[in-house]
């Protein structure tokens, strides 16, 4: 699952991006509204965790020109303040949710599976394809014959497949998706961690395969029998 994060506080920042890509999130970061705003335009996101008070735009200028241009990705807005009326301008803005610093890790979290949950792209606790299983709370992937834990980049990559079987998806999709817009880690690493799945999934004894088309892509597609 990819977020879009958008906090001015580089600490806080660097904490949240730490804490969400270790529940197997993917995550971009941004410390102003005009950068969010621009991201979230330009990709896809499943869900965006957002601070009122930034630079250059607010986060809820921001959000009210993202729902404006009819972008109906779920939106958890941060901020320091606690009265009402703040709570009731976001969520009049477009927001699904609204959380007051300072707040627990957890209690993001919680609200964050909660959001998604209501959203209409949302992908239940476990995938399936083929006679495979993917554990959206353990990050298994099994079948009846064993079962494997994946590390992060591999859940996110196979979620991403799972949820768009037979689908041809792109090396730069991949990268986009799972590494991010800025990331400077080389293209490559995409055929590494699908070499990973692979063998993962022969591992298990799954009737599914990650077909490769050259110069285009990847699908995961059921083998013949």
């Amino acid at each position: 699952m990819r977020i879009l994060l958008a906090e001015d506080e580089r600490e806080l920042s660097n904490a949240l991006t730490a804490i969400l890509k270790h529940n197997n999130y993917s995550v971009d970061a941004v410390y102003n509204g005009a950068e969010a705003l621009d991201y979230v335009l330009s990709a896809e996101y499943d869900a965006i965790i957002m601070d009122i008070m930034m630079p250059k735009m607010s986060g809820l200028e921001a959000l009210k020109r993202l729902r404006a241009e009819k972008c109906s990705v779920p939106v958890l807005l941060l901020t320091a303040k606690s009265e009402l009326e703040d709570k009731v301008t976001g969520l009049d803005a477009g927001a699904d949710d609204y959380l007051t610093k300072p707040f627990a890790m957890s209690e993001l979290l919680a609200r964050l599976r909660a959001m998604t949950r209501r959203s209409a792209d949302y992908a239940p606790e476990e995938l399936r394809f083929g006679n495979v299983t993917l554990s959206r709370a353990t990050f298994e992937m099994s079948t009846p014959q064993g079962a494997v834990r994946l590390g992060n980049k591999e859940f996110q990559m196979m979620e991403y497949m799972m949820k768009n079987p037979n689908m041809l998806i792109s090396t730069e999709k991949f990268m986009e998706r799972i590494w991010g817009c800025d990331t400077d880690t080389e293209i490559n690493v995409v055929w590494v961690y699908i070499s990973y799945l692979r063998k993962k999934l022969r591992s298990i004894g799954a009737n599914v395969a990650i077909n490769a088309a050259r110069g285009a892509g990847y699908s995961l597609a059921v083998e013949n029998a």
